[in-house]
């Protein structure tokens, strides 16, 4: 295959930079909502794309009969040349070349759609039989293994392969029209191991579901806030993340003005980075879809602005490395800019130490919905509680942090020690590709000053 599409990059003339990408691949998906098996099945996949860039121009075009790539050359070669005179060039990478296979612990395609079957049934049954206020319920598995060859006209030459599962829990608790929801979700490229003997968890997803219906609404106010490492993720991932791929930042003057290196955001000990060199992970990943080797990317360094995230296009434009971070979901899209795995460092405060010497506060934990507007958010927490002389107290709900994240990072005052990376099979939308696989996380941190909204 990689013979073939070499040949085909090679056999058209006229072209400044081209590149080809053809995916293979396979899945399986099995979903129970309240009673109903609503979803089985299992899929294949085979198909490609060529990217090319004539004269500062893209042409992109995807396929699935991969026997005529050279045509398909020609057709992203003429779009370009019909675009003509554009801005875009690319900053040099070394060509990699190579095959690496993926290493599950237990292999996703090696069990049975059976045994998936009655793992989610199994799931969804104790979900449903944890308490009379569980109206209904969710359990999901789904899987997806295979390969991508990579080529382009300097010489590169990989196929990497991928094998990702998981499991998506959750229970919703009614009484009268109060709705609570309780879930738990894991998904990574360790194995189908991580799927197994989750009953706990799907216990725990009804507790919470049901112990929510007896909280009382947050009083909105000011609070200085404790956030599980699933928050402290999220926060880093949505508020910050963003901000920090070199697209976004580029196509906004603002932006730039903002996020100028050197520019102190928080406490030394504040560190956050992108890693998709990180084993296993679910957005661990050797090379990006332009064939550039994953990397450590330091975002913010003991406080201070020191990276971004790019592509070979953005990294040129702005006079900068890129750091392995273009990312297309399939062969159907063009890579833009994207996360891997973000994280904030942990640092030495345990969290019992921090809950001690909160003497009035809120724990938020886990994560529910939001949003993000340039350097504004607003999250809701799957549950919390109110923190008094340094315990925990009461559970309250409907908890939403809102504010602006640089003066969010600024009054951290407070990093745990405990990092935990977070996965799942929700991913991370932008650019119209949903869901591109990603992990985010950190430890518990202190937040003082955080704006809350509520009754």
């Amino acid at each position: 295959m990689e013979e073939m599409i070499r040949k085909a990059l090679a056999g058209v003339a006229g072209m400044d930079y081209a590149e080809a990408r053809v995916h293979r691949g396979r899945g399986t998906s099995v979903s129970y909502v309240g009673k109903e098996l609503e979803t089985i099945g299992q899929s294949t996949a085979l198909g490609g794309c060529v990217r090319v860039l004539v004269n500062g121009a893209w042409g992109f075009c995807s396929f699935n009969d991969v026997a005529d790539m050279p045509r398909f050359v020609r057709m992203a070669r003429d779009q370009a040349r019909l675009i003509g005179g554009g801005s875009a060039r690319l900053a040099p990478a070394a060509p990699q070349s190579g095959h690496f296979a993926a290493a599950p612990q237990e292999d996703p395609a090696k069990v049975s759609l059976a045994e998936k079957e009655a793992l989610c049934r199994r799931y969804n049954d104790i979900l449903r039989a944890a308490s009379p206020k569980i109206q209904t319920s969710s359990a999901r598995y789904m899987d997806s293994a295979g390969s991508v060859i990579f080529v382009n006209s300097e010489g590169a030459a990989i196929e990497q392969e991928v094998a990702f599962c998981g499991v998506s829990l959750s229970a919703i608790a009614m009484e009268g029209s109060n709705v609570q929801t309780g879930r738990y979700g894991v998904g990574d490229l360790r194995g189908f191991q991580i799927c197994r003997h989750l009953e706990g968890q799907c216990e725990e997803a009804a507790r919470q579901a049901v112990d929510l219906l007896a909280a009382k609404p947050v009083e909105a106010g000011k609070y200085t806030v404790l956030c599980d490492p699933h928050l402290t993720g999220v926060f880093v991932h949505e508020a910050f993340g963003h901000l920090s791929e070199a697209d976004f930042i580029y196509e906004h003057d603002r932006l730039k003005e903002m996020m100028k290196l050197g520019r102190r955001f928080g406490v030394e000990q504040l560190s956050i980075v992108d890693d998709a060199t990180m084993p296993s992970e679910a957005g661990s990943y050797r090379f990006d879809s332009e064939g550039v080797p994953s990397r450590k990317t330091y975002l913010l360094r003991e406080g201070r602005l020191t990276g971004r995230l790019h592509s070979r296009e953005t990294a040129a434009l702005m006079g900068e490395a890129p750091t392995g971070n273009a990312r297309a979901i399939s062969y159907g899209h063009e890579p833009i800019v994207r996360m891997s795995n973000t994280y904030m460092e942990p640092r030495d405060c345990p969290f019992e130490r921090m809950l001690a010497e909160t003497p009035d506060g809120l724990y938020a934990k886990g994560f529910l919905g939001g949003q993000t507007d340039m350097e504004m958010f607003s999250f809701s927490s799957e549950e919390a509680f109110r923190v008094r002389n340094g315990k925990l107290a009461e559970r309250v709900r409907d908890v939403v942090l809102t504010g602006n994240v640089f003066y969010t990072l600024e009054h951290i005052d407070a990093i745990g020690n405990d990092l935990k990376m977070y996965g799942g099979l929700g991913g991370c939308g932008k650019g119209g590709q949903s869901p591109l696989r990603v992990a985010d996380g950190g430890p518990h941190i202190r937040i003082r000053d955080v704006v809350i909204g509520g009754q």
